[in-house]
């Protein structure tokens, strides 16, 4: 196991650029804290324009049609930066993916019940953005897709790991993790403030980052996302930073 445990929501921390952000449960079900990813107040720009730009190249390669809605990709948030969680480094860099046999690892660690029904949810070949969380900077850096679908995550069971958890059985193991394999960086880094940005401007006129669960659901560290999600933030590799 050459990563122990990089990878996880239980003890997540607000993002550095807000120190005093605070830490809420995200499930009545599970203990477990998550992580809140806050940015600055959402610059002025030409989101909505973008949205418009973007909406109509789709529309043309679609002949206007509405894609269906469903949950097809993935963003998956994973620390670039040293922090010791139980005398552990849980950093895990996309770098650190690429130095991997085959830039491939098992995505373990993940100790909150909707995120590990989400890994459980993944299927072969998906793509996921892989996201630097809990950094100076937070946001989207690269691609990885699923190369290997849910089976049990062997973490739970050490006693040495700093996400074990004596509660898990091994005849029915509570805990699942995915395999990744790195596909590709993004054409540029994409900064969550960026990604606000567009966000608040689709929550007035109707775009498809309205109800981007970064946002709605912040301290998820495996979140879902529709077709057109993932397609409007890819197109966001080809534009200039604002």
């Amino acid at each position: 196991m050459p990563w122990p445990s990089r990878k996880r929501d239980k003890g997540a921390v607000a993002d550095k650029k807000e120190p005093d952000a605070k830490i809420a449960k995200t499930e009545a079900e599970s203990p477990d804290k998550e992580e809140e990813e806050k940015s600055t107040k959402a610059p002025a720009g030409s989101s909505k324009s973008g949205w418009k730009n973007w909406k109509k190249t789709k529309e043309s390669d679609s002949g206007g049609e509405e894609s269906k809605i469903t949950y097809c990709h993935w963003l998956l948030k994973s620390e670039p930066e040293s922090r010791l969680e139980k005398g552990v480094d849980v950093k895990f860099s996309i770098d650190d993916l690429k130095a991997q046999p085959n830039q491939t690892t098992f995505w373990d660690g993940v100790r909150n019940y909707q995120a590990r029904n989400f890994l459980r949810a993944m299927k072969l070949g998906q793509q996921a953005f892989f996201y630097h969380s809990n950094c100076k900077e937070p946001g989207i850096v690269g691609i990885v897709k699923i190369v290997k679908e849910a089976y049990p995550d062997h973490t739970q069971f050490d006693q040495k790991d700093p996400h074990y958890d004596s509660t898990s059985r091994k005849e029915n193991p509570k805990w699942s993790m995915v395999d990744v394999q790195f596909v590709r960086m993004t054409k540029r880094f994409i900064p969550l403030s960026e990604i606000k940005a567009h966000h608040l401007a689709h929550k007035a006129d109707g775009g498809p980052l309205k109800n981007m669960m970064l946002f709605t659901r912040q301290r998820l560290s495996i979140q879902p996302l529709t077709q057109e999600e993932f397609d409007f933030v890819l197109s966001l590799e080809e534009e200039k930073p604002h």
